[in-house]
């Protein structure tokens, strides 16, 4: 009796707090160390691991986190990190995934601006990426195709996911477009009859489309030369982390403006540098902010820089993340986050169109892609393996080259 009631009772701490804060942080730390290509793929792998792999989310509750995600400012796969800790572990949950899946490309980004500093360049990463890229295409499609089928609800929403891909192309702001989708799809849907039937949550809509203000960066007047200050560079950073929208195309507009017009704390060959380290290394984009505040103060102004720029992402989760199932039963908000969904996988599209002319180069990486996909496609491989798989044959085809 006591061996029944002993089995009975084995598999309760499966679901327990620390089990889970476990389980994030092992999940996250993997994602933060083989996630490159960008918040599309970070999206992607986390789609494969959370939704089909673990089940921690459905679809849809997945596509209404990424749709409220892309209404706040911040690195989106960041925050899809930080909403999936909290939905799964609380605030403990929150603070553990986010920081996981920021740590190992702040340890790397770090590694590679002590060694800029020291030797005055960048390791060589071109065959790293040479296999990863085609592998990463792959991947983000495979994703893009699994939200769709849950995302596109009808003509109404599919016309207007068609509709935010041409604009995309055209370069309308993608603030603009997520914001008009959410409106455009919640109007008609609401007041000219059931185009498609809605299943969404929560409009978070409100000032922040204030934050893309073309003048943001440029508000003080042009002090070329001025001596680098901790707390000025952390205010920064602070700054950018709270107002930014879009792709590493506007964080480089916004670094630019300040820290080499304004202040001249770089040059530009080193914003680019770091720029161009942000997007070889795994994890967000934003790890930028980690090898400039080394460039310009160290490891103090690192460690400042990638706090500022981070911190508040921690922030607008916490504050967004209960309002999704307190709205739900909105039709006028379920509406809304139907239009912002389908805008998110019409920009997500354009992102993958784009990465793949930068990524399908020649015969080899197409062929690369193309196994890629029969394995993600057909066979199911897990993601990890894909990245380290193409890596490891970017890394061969460069020493037989």
């Amino acid at each position: 009796m006591t061996g029944g009631t002993a089995g009975a009772e084995q598999p309760a701490p499966v679901d327990t707090g620390a089990h889970r804060l476990a389980e994030l942080a092992r999940l996250f730390l993997k994602l933060g160390t083989i996630g490159f290509g960008g918040p599309a793929a970070h999206i992607a792998m986390m789609d494969d691991e959370v939704v089909r792999k673990r089940g921690w989310l459905t679809r849809e509750q997945f596509l209404d986190l990424l749709g409220a995600t892309n209404l706040i400012p911040g690195p989106n796969s960041t925050e899809m990190a930080i909403h999936i800790g909290l939905t799964r572990a609380g605030w403990r949950g929150l603070v553990v995934a986010g920081t996981c899946f920021i740590l190992p490309a702040v340890v790397i980004v770090l590694s590679l601006a002590w060694a800029y500093v020291r030797y005055g360049s960048l390791p060589e990463a071109i065959w790293l990426l040479y296999g990863v890229k085609p592998v990463i295409i792959a991947i983000v499609i495979q994703a893009l195709w699994g939200f769709t089928t849950k995302a596109v609800k009808g003509p109404l929403t599919g016309a207007v996911g068609v509709a935010v891909v041409g604009l995309s192309f055209l370069g309308v702001n993608e603030v603009l477009l997520l914001f008009a989708s959410g409106i455009v799809v919640m109007a008609l849907a609401n007041l000219r009859g059931p185009w498609a039937r809605p299943t969404g949550a929560v409009a978070l809509a409100g000032p922040v489309m204030l934050a893309t203000s073309p003048g943001a960066a440029a508000m003080a007047s042009t002090v070329a030369g001025a001596p680098v200050s901790l707390l000025g560079l952390t205010a920064f950073f602070l700054k950018v982390g709270s107002i930014l929208f879009g792709s590493g195309y506007v964080l480089l507009a916004f670094l630019r403006a300040d820290l080499v017009q304004r202040w001249g704390w770089l040059t530009d060959q080193q914003l680019m540098d770091a720029i161009a380290v942000g997007q070889f290394t795994p994890g967000p984009v934003f790890t930028t902010a980690t090898f400039i505040g080394y460039v310009v103060a160290g490891v103090p102004g690192a460690l400042l820089a990638t706090w500022g720029i981070f911190f508040p992402s921690f922030v607008f989760v916490a504050a967004s993340n209960p309002l999704i199932p307190r709205l739900r039963r909105s039709s006028w908000a379920a509406g809304f986050l139907d239009g912002v969904n389908v805008a998110s996988l019409g920009l997500m599209a354009t992102v993958t169109w784009q990465l793949g002319r930068a990524a399908l180069v020649d015969g080899v990486t197409v062929g690369l892609g193309l196994v890629a996909a029969v394995l993600v496609f057909w066979l199911r491989l897990n993601s990890a393996w894909l990245v380290l798989g193409g890596a490891f044959a970017g890394f061969v085809l460069k020493l037989l080259a």
